[in-house]
């Protein structure tokens, strides 16, 4: 049987307890065992030059982490494809297309179709070839990699890696253990470590998280960040303020990678939580379940639904219900760091003069 998510998490993180989840994480510590084994091989493969590295002829931004989902990478992907334009850099994203139909795009390419209309997107499994597009059908100049921080086989000018403070070290395990892609160690290959979320832990908990990540990356630039809530935005496109719905009672739902992430930036932005559901990420919305939530909401005496824009994008076009749908829509903010990021993005631009 399946397991979900949220019971996932519970069970790697050690709050669950009792009989069944000790004996649950014993089964999942030796399943650990050959998936640490064979990332590391593919590692050393990589580091020792025994796999092929291919260089794009453009310059590659990879944005990625080490964790399962959830570390807010669509929201830098977009802060990057703006700094960029914003000194006369022409930008393609490319990213595997994670979770979508074939001929379709995915959830994070609607969401930043939606919010960068002038940014061309390549979605291709094969990312060395999906960059070979961007520079042949785009005349693209820089290339930024979404989640490509596993993908060894691009060459890249610059990598950053994300890390959630909410959850930044993935339990200590690799999954299915923890919720790790690759040992700490794979911080090692970061030009620049983002502590996303950073608003949402103190200063001892983010200097405890960065002397973790510094024994592995000692010369990485070290930024913070947060996701700073700017408006709430309907199915429509339309923008409205944080304000016309604070004083409402609301429920909310997504399919992310860190549900909890969303829930607290709810409760932080003032609105009053009925309740809340969570489903898988990168979930496929059918009508169905726009019917099921619209139902689900309205019992539980919600007058507004609340979502992410990654899910608006997907369940939007099905919503029939009377009931109001709105996505949060927040923004990256660097807190701390940034001018030894912009820095980098200046160096690995092929464009310094203009950047």
């Amino acid at each position: 049987m399946a397991l979900a998510p949220a019971g996932f998490r519970e069970i790697v993180s050690g709050r669950a307890r009792g009989i069944w989840p000790t004996l649950a994480r014993g089964v999942l510590r030796l399943l650990e065992i050959p998936y640490a084994a064979a990332v590391n091989l593919r590692n050393w493969r990589y580091d020792t030059g025994r796999a092929a590295i291919h260089r794009a002829g453009v310059p590659v931004v990879s944005v990625g982490n080490l964790t399962l989902g959830g570390t807010g990478k669509t929201p830098m992907v977009e802060w990057l494809a703006r700094w960029y334009a914003a000194h006369g850099i022409r930008v393609t994203i490319v990213s595997r297309g994670y979770g979508s139909q074939a001929g379709h795009a995915n959830d994070e390419s609607l969401e930043l179709a939606q919010k960068l209309p002038g940014v061309p997107h390549v979605l291709d499994a094969d990312r060395v070839r999906g960059v070979k597009c961007a520079i042949d059908r785009h005349a693209t100049e820089l290339v930024i990699l979404d989640d490509g921080f596993q993908h060894r086989r691009l060459h890249r000018d610059l990598n950053i890696a994300l890390v959630d403070a909410l959850e930044p070290d993935g339990f200590g395990h690799v999954f299915p253990r923890g919720t790790l892609r690759e040992p700490l160690s794979g911080w090692r290959r970061a030009d620049a470590i983002v502590l996303t979320r950073a608003d949402m832990v103190d200063e001892p908990r983010r200097k405890q998280i960065r002397a973790l990540v510094t024994q592995y990356a000692p010369s990485a630039a070290w930024v913070e960040a947060c996701y700073r809530p700017k408006f709430l935005l309907d199915r429509h496109g339309n923008e409205h303020p944080l304000g016309e719905l604070q004083a409402t009672s609301v429920a909310a739902f997504c399919g992310i990678g860190n549900p909890d992430s969303f829930w607290r930036a709810l409760e932080d932005s003032g609105f009053r939580l009925l309740n809340r559901r969570a489903f898988p990420d990168h979930f496929a919305y059918a009508p169905a379940d726009a019917e099921k939530l619209a139902n689900w909401a309205g019992q539980t005496g919600a007058a507004t639904l609340l979502c992410t824009c990654k899910d608006l994008v997907k369940i939007g076009p099905l919503w029939s219900s009377g009931l109001p749908l709105y996505a949060l829509a927040s923004q990256l903010e660097l807190l701390s760091g940034g001018e030894g990021l912009e820095s980098l993005l200046r160096r690995s631009s092929a464009a310094q003069g203009r950047a």
